[in-house]
């Protein structure tokens, strides 16, 4: 940013106070002297830093929904344990030593014990998956929590847009060009109403481009390993030398031609920079600079071929047209200089001739706005909070897709606003310019107020207290400051919006397999814990002992509930709107779920275990038929919940996913071993089962898988007009 040593209002924008130097800023040019007003805390960086210390870093939803769920579950085993003992021992007079057995089992049974595990692998295998989409994770339960995000807010430079300057538009006295491409790499095209045009066929036009390519002190370079353009030096000096590979004027050759003699560098005193070319015969000066410096330095302007005289409101016209597109500006003209060896100031401050101007931008990336339609699809707000001035925020906004037909509003505005009124603002506004940290983290509490969960995006120390403040806060990998990642949750590596979007799928995707894993190990749990209860209320012998169930909920864990994990996306995801942040981790529908399929294996289980006890075998077979029953009954449940509401007869349902058949194989060769193993036989008191036995089991899985997916069914019928 430029500095000037004029007073400004006393209550201009952080971002405007163009006469202040702020510690820990960087100087890129010039010298100068100043007077130190404030050190320490009183510095705009040690301010910062104190919002960030009295920042609340808030708990993630699904850390507090766990919580919630972990003592509600705790609180309801207890109590059924004791409620089973006290009735074993004061109506079915159970001795003492085997009731508290049975009541054990129950515990056992009841307690997911292969959740936690479950989850952590879960959210790891979204860490590594959203690192593949450039999405590194500093905090593991982010992971999920991007997926119930409702609002994003972005800073505008790097994310949203490349961070890299281009020319977008060349104003001559009668023409106006379109330019194509983005970036510094030199592929593109010039348009004239529409249509392509050859740069070479137009004189003024090259002598524009020419000018901008010599009176320049950049560099552009292929990186030949990546593959990719880079600059050095100032980005709109680099956006001009990229202007004219495009039409095809290389740097060298052209001064090769026109030999660089002398320089004016660029100071903000002066707002222009001029260089001095030519060899032997006439010699010329290009200067660029600002344009309404350069109004005051010319006195004529190039008409084709010819010079005339300036129209000074055809240019004023054309500055405010190109910068109401969100372009940033830059006039160019020449001057002949006969045999001059060397220039000054006096030499360019009248009489040059105008040869045009250049609008620049710092474009939106391609995939952000196609991110940007996504998350508008996914229910997602997209609002962009930048520091840069209104015009230039709103254009490239409305070229994103975001905030169309609103007023930007400025951060100014929201200085004497009351809480509820900046509530009122950030529900109905999608575009903040001009604002400073203190107006991020405003705005962030703000739609927190509103319910919203947010994540916000930033890359300056200046972010640092939003970032914290927010459920996600996003920082930039490549440009962003240590202080923003150490206050974010996520780090970009690519520095791309549409990685926030890919990482969003992610949390959805782990959200999804996490409501999966839960509906699968609580009716497993739910069904052995209603073996014991139902033996010890009808005063049975147990059909299952504890280490039976502690063996069936290890095997199921590390390889049927640890394939839902593994889980593809559904079709859908980013269809449906965000989930509420206050919905509990058990629906309605999920408990229905979960009493349903814990009714089935209860059947299933202890039916095989009181048939097999008419058959006239051991106590041992009936155990073994009834813990097969049960691990028979999960291995068809799995495929169930591979979809919450969908059907299973379709290609997702029974493909897409190979852990499952990995798992479900891993599983026969366990279950092999716990039944015929004589080792497993003496530690675990299994039995080996026939041939019509294992039909049998064969027979209740098929029937448990079918009966869940007819009630599935009924489902998607009474909610058909619902998404699921």
């Amino acid at each position: 940013m430029e500095k000037k040593v004029e007073a400004v209002e006393e209550e201009a924008p952080l971002g405007d106070r163009f006469s202040m130097a702020f510690s820990s800023t960087m100087v890129t040019q010039g010298k100068g002297k100043g007077v130190v007003v404030g050190t320490g805390a009183n510095t705009e960086i040690g301010r910062i830093s104190e919002m960030v210390e009295g920042v609340e870093e808030l708990k993630t939803p699904l850390l507090r929904k766990i919580e919630h769920f972990g003592k509600w579950l705790s609180v309801a085993i207890g109590v059924a344990s004791a409620a089973v003992f006290l009735f074993g021992w004061l109506v079915r007079d159970y001795p003492l030593g085997e009731l508290f057995l049975g009541v054990i089992s129950i515990a056992v049974a009841a307690i997911p014990e292969g959740l936690p595990p479950i989850l952590t692998i879960t959210l790891a295998l979204g860490v590594r998956r959203m690192a593949e989409r450039s999405a590194i994770i500093r905090k593991l339960p982010a992971v999920e929590t991007l997926g119930s995000v409702t609002v994003i807010c972005a800073d505008k430079t790097g994310t949203l847009t490349r961070n890299e300057m281009a020319v977008r538009a060349i104003v001559t006295a009668e023409r106006v060009y379109e330019v194509t491409g983005a970036g510094y790499d030199p592929e593109g095209e010039f348009r004239l109403d529409d249509e392509s045009v050859d740069p070479g066929q137009d004189g003024l036009l090259m002598e524009i481009i020419r000018a901008g390519v010599l009176c320049n002190d950049a560099k552009i370079n292929r990186d030949e390993d990546e593959g990719v353009w880079q600059a050095e030096g100032d980005p709109t000096e680099a956006a001009l030398l990229t202007l004219g590979l495009k039409a095809g004027l290389e740097r060298e050759k052209e001064e090769s031609d026109r030999k660089r003699i002398d320089v004016i560098p660029f100071e903000s005193k002066h707002k222009y920079m001029a260089t001095l070319h030519g060899d032997d015969g006439t010699k010329t000066i290009y200067v660029k600079g600002a344009p309404e410096r350069l109004l005051d330095m010319c006195s004529k302007q190039r008409n084709g071929e010819r010079d005339e005289k300036m129209d000074r409101g055809y240019w004023e016209e054309k500055f405010n047209e190109t910068a109401a597109q969100g372009n940033r500006l830059l006039a160019v003209a020449l001057r002949q200089a006969g045999d001059k060896r060397e220039i000054e100031s006096a030499d360019v401050e009248s009489d040059l001739v105008l040869l045009g101007l250049f609008g620049l931008m710092d474009p939106p990336r391609e995939e952000a706005i196609d991110a940007v339609a996504e998350c508008h699809s996914a229910g997602i707000d997209v609002k962009m909070i930048t520091g840069d001035h209104a015009v230039t925020a709103s254009s490239i906004a409305t070229r994103l897709g975001i905030g169309e037909d609103q007023e930007p509003v400025i951060g100014k505005d929201l200085e004497n606003k009351s809480e509820d009124e900046i509530e009122e603002v950030v529900g109905s506004h999608d575009v903040f310019a001009r604002t400073s940290p203190e107006h991020k983290l405003s705005l962030v509490k703000a739609l927190q107020a509103r319910g919203e969960l947010v994540a916000m995006t930033g890359d300056g120390v200046n972010d640092a207290p939003a970032l914290k403040r927010a459920e996600i806060g996003i920082a930039m990998g490549i440009k962003g400051s240590e202080a923003s990642k150490e206050a974010a949750e996520m780090v970009l590596a690519d520095d791309n919006f549409a990685s926030i979007v890919h990482a969003v799928e992610e949390g959805r995707t782990v959200y999804d397999n996490l409501r999966k894993t839960i509906l699968f190990l609580l009716p497993t749990n739910g069904g052995q814990a209603s073996v014991v209860t139902v033996a010890i209320f009808a005063g049975m012998v147990l059909p299952i002992v504890p280490v039976q169930i502690l063996w069936v909920n290890m095997v199921t864990v590390v390889t049927l509930a640890l394939a839902l994990a593994f889980e593809p996306p559904e079709s859908d995801l980013m269809d449906r709107p965000p989930r509420q942040a206050d919905e509990p981790i058990l629906t309605r529908y999920s408990i229905w779920r979960i009493g349903f399929v814990s009714v089935l294996l209860l059947a299933a289980s202890l039916g095989g275990f009181m048939y097999m006890q008419t058959q006239e075998v051991s106590l041992e077979y009936a155990r073994t038929t009834a813990v097969n029953m049960l691990v028979a009954g999960q291995v068809f449940y799995l495929f169930n919940c591979r979809r919450m509401h969908g059907s299973v007869f379709t290609k997702v349902g029974l493909s897409g996913n190979r852990a499952v058949w990995i798992a479900i194989g891993i599983l026969i060769l366990l279950q092999a071993a716990f039944t015929y193993l004589p080792a497993m036989q003496v530690l675990f008191g299994s039995e080996g089962l026939g041939v019509a036995t294992w039909a049998a089991i064969l027979a209740a899985g098929i029937g448990i898988f079918l009966l869940v997916e007819i009630e599935k069914w009924i489902y998607r019928r009474m909610h058909k007009n619902d998404r699921e």
